[in-house]
């Protein structure tokens, strides 16, 4: 019987390093050279705890197949062991036969883990064999010749993000969140006692572009940040902490103000009767690790840790502003998070996804063929956003342009704007959401109908 090779997707301790994965064969570290590339991998460009973890579901199987199928272990591989494992993964039983996209995924983490036991010198060379292919630059970034992996599988399908129409969206809230009927009446039994709270964390997913984690970890006492100073204003501004946001970056995203009103109703009556219950049950030994901290009275974003050590309230990770419990002359008060559960405990990022999944079966139950996921709200907000933003700059485009300088204009002002709202690093990224765009025969019919319109027809020609 071989040996039970396993990955730990978290380590004990505190700290950025406890989201990186460990490989254990036995119960024991099954290579210590891997288990450091996996500690130097937020140093060499893989930071976010999803990305660690992927990276460690890649390598997990491809060494249970090094150990099962060749025999070998994780630093003596050959190019044929890199055939077998195609083959075995592409071109096997239907079951466990992976799609290209999930191939080239595969292959990019373990090029990397190559590539650094290439420098680390525990290898002479990689595996993998590559070529220098030219890469096209975009906007004013000149091309350059990329190193690319041969095993990389160029028909692989482009990723296609799944988004919804407005009207869809507002049946899954009102029946698969709050419980309701399509209607929006009371159905006996099946209302969520936290639909209200539900329905407006998927609000602010949806008229924000917040990814999950982003949403899920904002703390209460950041909602005061969010505080209208001017009625006459439809937009909040607020500024996403580098810890919280992909890629450590850090962004501003836009609040409908009517959003940040349904928060503040939310923590008035919802969660105040959340905290109270927590109170009354000592709900602290209910938090795993939690970080004890007094609040400044002058300033509400600073926090003192029981150490004596203060800390701005922007220094936490998302994990870490869920165990954030504040306290009141030494004893619990209540959880520094939003979003609290009916006793009063913050609802962690995957019960997010549950309450999803419960509300994707209501709507089965009611005859909906309605599936919504909370990234799938992200690209919904893209899609709608990006599709208004041209048509609104449609609008406002110089009839003076040549027609190649229309276009131009018209595309790349929205697609930076909303490149920001999502936080996406290259605009690359956000160029997916135009082929959505363009999916949409009446979205296309009026931009390009309002297009001719602006342009005078010696501009056109």
């Amino acid at each position: 019987m071989g040996r039970e090779i396993r990955l730990l997707e978290t380590r004990e301790g505190e700290g950025l390093d406890r989201d990186v994965p460990m490989i254990v064969a036995n119960g024991v570290v099954y290579d210590s050279d891997l288990d450091r590339f996996f500690v130097e991998l937020p140093l060499i460009g893989s930071r976010s705890r999803h990305s660690l973890r992927a990276i460690g579901y890649d390598i997990v199987v491809w060494i249970r197949f090094l150990d099962q199928a060749r025999g070998k272990a994780v630093w003596s591989v050959s190019h044929d062991d890199i055939v077998a494992f195609h083959s075995a993964r592409r071109q096997g039983s239907a079951s466990h036969r992976i799609s290209a996209l999930s191939w080239n995924r595969s292959g990019a983490s373990l090029d990397k883990l190559y590539r650094w036991g290439v420098d680390q010198g525990l290898i002479t060379t990689s595996p993998f064999r590559h070529r220098q292919v030219w890469s096209r630059g975009f906007g004013t970034r000149r091309g350059a010749n990329a190193d690319r992996n041969m095993a990389y599988e160029p028909s692989s399908a482009m990723f296609q993000p799944r988004f919804v129409s407005l009207e869809t969206y507002r049946l899954f809230n009102r029946v698969g969140l709050k419980g309701l009927t399509p209607t929006g009446h009371e159905c006996s039994g099946a209302r969520d006692r936290n639909g209200t709270r539900n329905a407006l964390f998927a609000d602010l997913l949806v008229s924000t572009g917040l990814r999950l984690e982003e949403a899920g970890s904002l703390l209460g006492c950041e909602l005061a940040k969010m505080a209208v100073r001017d009625s006459s204003q439809r937009q909040i501004r607020f500024d996403l902490p580098p810890p919280v946001s992909k890629g450590n970056r850090g962004r501003t995203i836009m609040i409908p103000q009517r959003i940040v009103a349904r928060l503040q109703d939310y923590v008035d009556i919802e969660r105040s009767r959340a905290v109270s219950k927590f109170k009354a049950r000592s709900g602290t030994p209910q938090i795993s690790r939690p970080i004890r901290v007094e609040q400044n009275a002058s300033d509400p974003h600073t926090v003192q840790l029981f150490d004596g050590s203060t800390a701005h309230i922007n220094r936490f990770t998302p994990d870490e502003r869920l165990r954030l419990v504040l306290c009141k002359a030494g004893m619990p008060d209540a959880p520094a998070a939003l979003w609290l559960s009916e006793v009063g405990l913050p609802v962690r990022f995957n019960s997010w996804e549950m309450i999803f999944l419960r509300a994707i079966r209501r709507c089965q139950n009611a005859d909906l063929d309605i599936r919504i996921s909370p990234h799938q709200l992200r690209h919904t907000f893209a899609v709608h956003m990006l599709a208004m933003l041209i048509e609104q700059q449609i609008g406002q485009t110089s009839p003076d342009h040549s027609g190649m300088e229309a276009y131009r204009q018209l595309l790349s002002d929205p697609l930076q704007q909303v490149q920001r709202l999502l936080g996406h690093a290259s605009i690359t990224t956000t160029y997916v959401y135009l082929d959505q765009i363009a999916g949409q025969a009446d979205t296309v019919d009026t931009a390009v109908g309002r297009l001719l319109s602006a342009l005078t027809d010696e501009a056109i020609l």
